[in-house]
């Protein structure tokens, strides 16, 4: 058994959609969010500030003294991912494998595809993923940055958001897909939204909650489960952002269905972040 935290990192709100899943598959473990709002989105940054950024986040949570590390944010996953498993002693899981393993099961047709950031998908990790367990899959593509932008804000007229995201999604639907993985941790927040705009036919893959069943199997297979909260005190969730407190207060509230978060800030200085008391 082993009572620390997990720790959660993404560039903002969006692994949120990780952690209500692990809320619900592994209600006994302790969460460490951190969400780097102010500096969202990763997507259309450079590969070498997306990696300095996420260290900056892991530091946070490993001076903190977590037992497993979830990067909850697909272009985080994908540039900083290797490394973060070369240099940290606890166990790394990013959300791509997983969700190219639950995309290649579930497809009939080996017809895919991948919504994701710019940064996403010019890392080419899901392509070359899903052709490397399937040569016979047919990936199609789509950077879809503005439905992050979207996932950020609270909803207002959700007749304009849905026929905004049938149009940014229309290249998926021409594309004759079966199955279509979120590449984004925002994407499962605008679920609903995408499943009409593709059609109920098209079958998503949401790699986060993917991710959360590796996480559960590396606990179990180490032997590091929180014990039951029936033995131990009420463990004490932590949710970290760099940005606007109260804004990331009400989506975190609206989108894990909970009155009840711990929500702190966290300033940016010389590379560090720094909890403001």
């Amino acid at each position: 058994m082993d009572n620390r935290a997990i720790g959660y990192i993404d560039s903002g709100i969006g692994g949120l959609s990780v952690v209500k899943k692990a809320l619900e598959q592994l209600p006994n473990e302790q969460v460490y969010y951190v969400g780097d709002t102010a500096r969202m989105p990763y997507g259309p940054r450079q590969p070498k500030e997306v990696k300095k950024f996420t260290w900056e986040l892991v530091n946070f949570l490993t001076d903190k003294n977590i037992k497993l590390l979830v990067i909850a944010c697909n272009t985080a996953t994908a540039t900083a991912l290797d490394e973060l498993t070369a240099n940290l002693d606890i166990p790394v899981v990013g959300v791509i494998q997983p969700g190219v393993q639950t995309a290649n099961k579930v497809t009939k047709t080996q017809e895919i595809g991948v919504i994701a950031t710019q940064g996403t998908v010019n890392s080419q990790a899901y392509y070359n993923g899903l052709k490397k367990v399937n040569k016979a899959n047919h990936i199609t593509q789509l950077a879809a940055p503005r439905l992050v932008e979207i996932a950020e804000q609270p909803v207002k007229d959700t007749g304009v958001i849905q026929q905004e995201i049938i149009k940014i999604l229309s290249p998926i639907k021409q594309g004759n897909v079966d199955t279509l993985v979120l590449g984004c941790t925002h994407f499962p927040l605008l679920a609903s939204y995408i499943q009409r705009a593709v059609g109920e036919q098209v079958k998503l893959v949401d790699a986060g909650a993917a991710a959360v069943s590796v996480v559960a199997n590396i606990l179990k297979e180490q032997d590091i489960q929180h014990e039951s909260l029936t033995v131990t005190p009420q463990k004490h969730d932590e949710y970290y952002t760099t940005g606007n407190q109260k804004t990331f207060l009400k989506l975190a509230q609206s989108w894990l269905q909970t009155n009840s978060l711990d929500v702190k800030h966290l300033a940016i200085q010389d590379g560090c972040l720094i909890l403001n008391k």
